[in-house]
Parts: structure tokens; sequence; C-alpha cells
């Protein structure tokens, strides 16, 4: 896969994936983990804005699920993402809707720029694949 289009926005856990799978090891592997962290990362964020767009914010829930998208940004090695929720801690351990908003805006950010380049490398492959010889 095109691991330069994802420069500076992944960690070397993630190289690490990629290169099994150019060394035939994990075909296809790398593809799959992207495609589970983007659909899970895109309802855990719908969750959590779920959660502050309340009256009254249900922070511990904040908490949990900003965890899990750390957990999973780790796992695919999304360094930006892991961070912005690492940032996102302050607001909800200070109870301030607003910051965690806030807070929100910037992991929602870092996703998309993640998850754009996912889908660029995903297109990039498939384009590699369907030109090379059978």
């Amino acid at each position: 896969m095109a691991v330069a289009a994802l420069k500076g926005m992944v960690d070397e856990q993630f190289q690490q994936l990629q290169s099994l799978e150019e060394g035939g090891t994990a075909s296809g592997f790398v593809a799959e983990v992207a495609t589970l962290f983007i659909e899970d990362a895109d309802r855990i964020i719908a969750d959590i804005a779920a959660l502050l767009d309340q009256p009254v914010v249900d922070f511990d829930k904040v908490d949990a699920h900003v965890h899990q998208l750390k957990g999973s940004s780790s796992s695919v090695g999304a360094q930006k993402v892991k961070l912005a929720c690492m940032h996102f801690r302050q607001f909800y351990e200070a109870k301030s809707k607003e910051g965690c908003l806030m807070a929100l805006a910037l992991v929602r950010s870092e996703f998309c720029d993640v998850r754009n380049k996912f889908q660029t490398m995903m297109q990039l492959e498939q384009q590699i694949e369907a030109c090379s010889p059978k």
C-alpha cells in the first residue's frame, strides 16, 4: 500500500502492519484494520457528540468513549487522534461541556484527516492491484 500518503499521520505500529502485508503474510489485513478503525471511530465520535448534546452530560460515559477511541487509535497507530483524545481528558475531568465540545472538534478534525488518508491509501492499493498482472 501507499504508506507515503500516511506520512506523519500514523506511527511505526501501522507501518509494521504494512510491512507484514507487503511481505505477503497479511494480505488485505491492513485495509481491513483501517476499515474497522474508521467505522468504530466514526460511531464512537457520534456517541460522544450525542452525550455532549444532552442537557446534563454524563462525563463518565464521555470518558469511557474517549478512552475507547484512544485505544482504537493506538491500535492502528493514528497518533494525532490519540493525542487529541489525551487532550480531551482535561475537559471531561473538569466537567466542562464547552471544553469537551472544543476537544471533540479537534478529535473530529484529526480523525477526518486520518480517515481521508486511509481511504486514499486503500483506493491506491485497489488501483495498483487492478493494474498488476494476474
